[in-house]
């Protein structure tokens, strides 16, 4: 194959400004692409699972892990997505014990009159109790090392209550 120099090389090469030739390098056929690790971590950062953010993105499990020895940036993404989906199953968690969950499934004969009603009650919530039980430590760690604080925390507590007095003495002011 002939460049525009008319220098012949052979697939793989490129000839360079003073005629000396270089190898292109092959892309591997295990790296990601930016758009595997986008999805990967919107996977992990809605589930906290890693199996599952693999095989959504179409990577190896253990490839995700070595990636994320090697790569600094893609670890701290990671860290990032497995605290939002931690706050996630918390949110979930809280609100099927404040308000339990409840769905009703409605089969329509083929005229669109009701054939069938089925109500279903609840969610099967061990795995979301294992995936917060597996992730706390790391979360917690996490959470310290960028200063956020737990909503329970005595300094939120104090700026909540601050807060809401400020709010009483206004509407007091205000006779509402």
């Amino acid at each position: 194959m002939a460049d525009g120099a008319g220098v012949e090389l052979r697939p793989g090469r490129q000839a360079v400004a003073d005629g000396t030739r270089a190898q292109q390098r092959k892309a591997r056929k295990d790296s990601w692409t930016r758009a595997q690790e986008v999805e990967f971590l919107e996977v992990l950062s809605t589930t906290c699972n890693v199996s599952e953010a693999a095989r959504v993105a179409g990577v190896r499990r253990a490839g995700a892990y070595e990636r994320r020895q090697r790569d600094a940036r893609f670890a701290a993404d990671w860290d990032r997505a497995i605290d939002i989906g931690y706050a996630e199953i918390e949110a979930m968690l809280m609100r099927e014990v404040l308000f339990g969950s409840e769905s009703e499934e409605i089969v329509l004969d083929g005229e669109g009159a009701v054939k069938s009603r089925k109500v279903k009650r609840g969610r099967d919530l061990k795995l979301a109790l294992q995936l917060l039980i597996r992730h706390r430590d790391k979360v917690a760690a996490y959470r310290a090392a960028a200063g956020v604080q737990r909503p329970d925390s005595p300094d939120a507590v104090a700026r909540l209550r601050r807060a809401m007095d400020e709010i009483a003495r206004k509407r007091a002011a205000t006779g509402t």
